[in-house]
């Protein structure tokens, strides 16, 4: 018996031990993935800037709760869906509709326009941006659509683009367009009805996990959604996540992990492959906080919330107060978050109009805007008129970073292996800051050529500073073995590294 367990430990610190598979892949500082230890150092989340409004919700065929955006950059175009009326002092006049299905587009993922498509009718006239009218309660297929580019190997140029949306009790339908522009029904049955639903749901092809992934709205004390008759809000509003070959056979669903953080109220999940790192998902939920309100009753009203909406925002009709913000999670697959950033990603800041009930929905997707800027998207002032989304800039692959003080520190990274013959960074210092790289073996021993010593100084900001030591930044002797990397720092940051080949 002794024996077996000590092979059993052997074994287990075998497969402990065995090093990351890099490759080429860009890796950024959002986790601990790569982190093995830290002295004088922290993993810090970056926060966004706000550069002002994207989009403003101001047709008569939008709603001020319009919203549950998704942003997608392909070729060049960017491509913005959302959510769409009624308007609020229409809302309920037609109790068999769900929601306008609607359109923006920009060049550069800064100045949008609303196209006049001429594909719906809106009283009387087709010069608008709406892509589809809304559809009946009980065939909900329009409902908070979430589009996505198929990009499974050997899609059908006519299912090119996808979309989920639909809500409970009938489940989740799938939407299917050529270019984006024209939709059509893919199946009329739902392809999913195991969930809850009642928020943006979302679906798109890992090329990592080589398979469908949907991640949907549940309740942590709900669970069977396909035989109960009543709309139930028991526990936590939480995630979960099913697999599928073809969009239509799913696996068991499973409530998403967030590791030993506590459970928060996670109104939405926006989950999505990193444009640049798709093997790394990146969520940014909206973070419902019930029981807190900033204003008061009168300051509300001053808002101009709408009247459909003003009960809830006011705590009255046995809804609590409510807050909410931004938060940042990723995943690498498996029905796990991390939360290595419990603080809020995006806060409602000065604008009082974003301290009203259910603010801060971001849209699904990260697009770069810029050489070295990428943007994401966040709903503000919600259900008042002047309800909009604000765009938000941040460092491109900048999520987060190894940081280090003016007193210094270090960072050494988990045994991996890569390809590739140069080590390329996207880091900053201080002008009185400092990064130097030593690659040591898998045990943690410094490879000659390679050593702390040999490293010159990096000072600087650069998106993607190759290092170099004294015989150079030939890397090809190393590759495909364990190594480590150790990262000397001062008054600087590591937002990201990678293998590449040598440019030519």
């Amino acid at each position: 018996m002794k024996k077996l367990l000590a092979f059993l430990l052997l074994l287990n610190s075998a497969l402990l031990a065995q090093p990351l598979e890099l490759g080429s892949r860009l890796e950024m500082f959002v986790d601990h993935f790569l982190i093995d230890e830290m002295d004088g150092v922290s993993l810090e989340m970056q926060k966004p800037h706000n550069a002002g409004h994207a989009l403003d919700f101001n047709d008569p065929w939008d709603r001020d709760a319009s919203g549950y955006a998704t942003v997608i950059e392909d070729d060049g175009l960017y491509r913005m869906y959302y959510r769409g009326g009624p308007a609020d002092d229409s809302a309920g006049k037609d109790e068999g509709s769900t929601s306008f299905f609607c359109y923006a587009e920009s060049r550069d993922g800064i100045n949008w326009v609303k196209p006049e498509l001429g594909l719906v009718e809106f009283e009387g006239s087709t010069a608008n941006n709406i892509l589809l009218s809304p559809s009946p309660k009980d065939d909900p297929y329009t409902q908070s659509l979430a589009p996505f580019i198929d990009r499974r190997p050997g899609v059908p140029a006519d299912e090119r683009y996808k979309a989920i949306g639909g809500q409970w009790p009938q489940g989740l339908y799938v939407s299917v367009s050529p270019d984006g522009i024209h939709w059509r029904k893919w199946r009329d049955e739902p392809v999913f009805s195991n969930g809850a639903f009642d928020s943006q749901n979302v679906a798109f092809w890992s090329e990592s996990e080589e398979c469908y992934v949907l991640y949907f709205r549940v309740f942590s004390g709900w669970t069977n959604y396909a035989s109960d008759q009543k709309w139930k809000t028991t526990g936590f509003r939480t995630i979960s996540r099913t697999t599928s070959p073809d969009l239509i056979n799913w696996s068991e669903p499973e409530r998403m992990s967030f590791g030993a953080t506590p459970l928060e109220q996670l109104y939405t999940n926006h989950t999505h492959p990193y444009f640049r790192a798709p093997h790394l998902y990146i969520a940014t939920p909206m973070r419902f906080v019930p029981g807190r309100r900033f204003l008061n009753d009168e300051e509300l009203a001053a808002q101009g919330v709408g009247k459909n909406f003003l009960g809830i925002v006011r705590g009255t009709h046995n809804i609590p107060n409510e807050l909410s913000d931004t938060v940042l999670m990723t995943s690498r697959g498996g029905a796990r978050y991390d939360r290595s950033f419990m603080e809020s990603f995006v806060r409602p800041g000065l604008d009082r109009g974003n301290w009203v009930s259910r603010n801060s929905i971001p849209a699904t997707g990260i697009v770069q805007t810029g050489p070295a800027e990428m943007s994401i998207y966040v709903g503000q002032n919600y259900v008042q008129p002047t309800a909009h989304l604000a765009r938000y800039t941040l460092r491109l692959d900048g999520l987060g970073a190894v940081s280090a003080p003016y007193a210094g520190g270090e960072m050494i990274t988990k045994p991996l292996t890569f390809t590739g013959n140069q080590l390329v960074l996207n880091a900053a210092t201080s002008a009185a800051g400092s990064i130097r790289v030593e690659i040591q073996t898998a045990e943690g021993n410094p490879i000659p050529g390679f050593t702390l010593e040999e490293c010159p100084i990096f000072v600087g900001d650069s998106l993607e500073k190759v290092v170099t030591w004294d015989n150079g930044g030939d890397l090809s002797k190393l590759e495909g073995q364990a190594v480590r990397l150790r990262f000397v720092m001062m008054d600087a940051d590591l937002f990201a590294l990678q293998f590449n080949p040598t440019k030519s």
